[in-house]
C-alpha cells in the first residue's frame, strides 16, 4: 500500500478514536460513563536489508499481555507484507484497539501459515506464507522454527491511558531475521522485533551519494544506513556493538518512499547514535549524533568512495546443535568515526548450522565477531585483500 495512503489512513484513525473516546468519557442524563479507558495504535516498518529483494511475512494476529495476566487480541491484519517497502519511515497501520486503562507487560505477534490473495513484486500470487525473493528473482521459502509458532513475543511493558491513544511501532528487522540455509537445506526466519513509541522517537534524514559524481550529485539507491550504539565497556565482543535501527536510502522509482533516489529517513529512539552509510563496492562511512525526543535532524548527509574490494567466505559447524541454531557473524572496522577508536558494524550476516557465507568487502582490516547462542563468542582479524578470496571458516566446538 502507498506510504501516503498508510499515512491518511493513520491521521483518520486517529482522529476516528479521539472522538469515541471523548463519547465514552462524557456523562449526561441515560448517558453511559467510561472513564477508564484509552486506545492502542499498532503500526509495522522495518530495519532493512540491501542482500534481498523483498521478504514476505504473513502477520495472523497481535496480541498484549497486561498487568492482570491475561492477553487480548488488539490486531488481525491477516495480510502479507513486504518488509522491505517499510523503510524511510513508511508504516503499515496492523489496527487500532480499545483497553483498559494501566501497564501492559508484553506484545507478541502471531504469524499466519496461509498468505493473503496479493501479488508480489514479480507479480505472481504468494506462493507461501513467509518468503524472500532473492536478487536473482528466486523465491525461497521462510521455515518458522517451531517454538515460535505461538508467537514471537516482545518482552517491553507501555502504558495505556485514560482517553488518550499510544502509538506503538513494531519494528521487524528483516537484516536480523533472515538466516541463511544450512543443514536444514532452507532459509530461516528467526524474527527479531524492536518496540517503539511515537513519542520517544527522533527522527533523521539525509542523502547518501556517490562522492565520485557530479556535479549534478548522484545519489546511492540501495545504500544501508544503520544506527549503531557504542558499548565498548560490555565484556562479550558480540555486544560491544548492537544496531539500533536501519533503513535502505530510497530508489527514484520507489513509490512507498516518496523521497529522491539515495535519500532516506530514520525513525530513532532519542539517544546518542554512530550512525553508518553502507553500499557494496564504496567505503562506508560514520557521523556520530545525538537525537532528542520529538527531534528531526536533516540533512545527515554521507558521499561514499568508489572501493577495491575482496571477499570472504566460508563455512559453520556449530559441533552438538540443537535444530536450526545459527551464527551470527559480525564484519566490524574502527577508524570511521571521529572517535578513531571507535569500532562500528560494516555488514552482518546470519548462517545456520552448516551452511556457507560469501561477503564482498572494501580491502581492509576487520574485526570478524561470530556468536551462537551456549558457545563462546569468537573474535578475530581478517584481512580483506583486493580481488583475493580469503577463506574464513567457523567451528565452535
Amino acid at each position: 500500500m502507498n506510504g501516503s495512503i498508510n499515512r491518511t489512513m493513520k491521521l483518520l484513525s486517529g482522529v476516528l478514536i479521539l472522538i469515541l473516546l471523548a463519547a465514552c468519557g462524557g456523562g449526561g442524563d441515560g448517558g453511559t460513563t467510561v472513564t477508564s479507558m484509552g486506545s492502542l495504535s499498532v503500526s509495522l516498518t522495518d530495519s532493512s536489508t540491501e542482500d534481498y529483494q523483498a521478504v514476505y511475512v504473513t502477520i495472523d494476529r497481535v496480541e498484549v499481555h497486561s498487568d492482570s495476566g491475561s492477553w487480548q487480541t488488539v490486531a488481525t491484519p491477516g495480510t502479507t507484507y513486504n518488509l522491505l517497502e517499510l523503510v524511510n519511515n513508511v508504516r503499515e497501520d496492523l489496527g487500532i484497539a480499545f483497553l483498559d486503562s494501566g501497564h501492559y507487560t508484553q506484545l507478541r505477534m502471531i504469524l499466519g501459515d496461509q498468505p493473503d490473495g496479493g501479488l508480489n513484486i514479480l507479480g505472481l500470487h504468494h506462493q507461501f506464507a513467509n518468503y524472500l525473493i532473492d536478487l536473482t528473482d528466486t523465491i525461497h521459502e521462510l521455515k518458522v522454527p517451531s517454538g515460535l509458532r505461538t508467537g514471537i513475543k516482545v518482552v517491553q511493558g507501555f502504558d495505556i491511558n485514560e482517553n488518550q491513544t499510544t502509538e506503538l511501532i513494531l519494528d521487524f528487522d528483516a537484516a536480523k531475521s533472515i538466516v541463511i540455509a544450512g543443514n536444514s537445506g532452507m532459509h530461516l526466519l528467526k524474527p527479531t522485533i524492536k518496540l517503539l513509541r511515537t513519542v520517544d522517537a527522533a527522527i533523521v534524514t539525509g542523502l547518501v551519494s556517490d562522492a565520485g559524481s557530479g556535479p549534478p550529485v548522484i545519489g546511492i539507491e540501495g545504500a544501508l544506513i544503520s544506527a549503531q550504539v557504542d558499548n565498548r565497556v560490555t565484556s562479550d565482543a558480540k555486544d560491544r556493538v548492537s544496531v539500533e535501527r536501519s533503513t535502505i536510502a530510497a530508489a527514484d522509482d520507489d513509490q512507498t518512499a516518496e523521497i529522491e533516489t539515495g535519500r532516506y529517513a530514520l525513525l530513532l529512539p532519542a539517544g546518542d547514535y554512530n550512525l553508518v552509510a553502507y553500499f557494496t563496492g564504496f567505503e562506508p562511512l560514520c557521523h556520530e549524533i545525538s537525537l532528542a525526543a520529538g527531534s528531526t535532524t536533516a540533512d545527515a548527509d554521507f558521499s561514499l568512495t568508489a572501493a577495491l574490494t575482496g571477499t570472504v567466505q566460508g563455512t559453520v559447524d556449530i559441533i552438538g546443535a540443537v535444530a536450526d541454531q545459527h551464527v551470527t557473524i559480525d564484519f566490524r572496522q574502527a577508524g570511521l568515526c571521529t572517535v578513531l577508536t571507535k569500532v562500528v558494524s560494516v555488514k552482518t550476516v546470519e548462517v545456520e548450522n552448516g551452511g556457507s557465507y560469501s561477503v564482498e568487502l572494501p580491502a581492509g582490516t576487520y574485526q570478524v565477531v561470530s556468536s551462537t547462542p551456549g558457545k563462546a563468542t569468537q573474535s578475530m582479524d581478517v584481512i580483506v585483500t583486493h580481488n583475493v578470496t580469503t577463506q574464513h571458516n567457523l567451528a565452535f566446538p
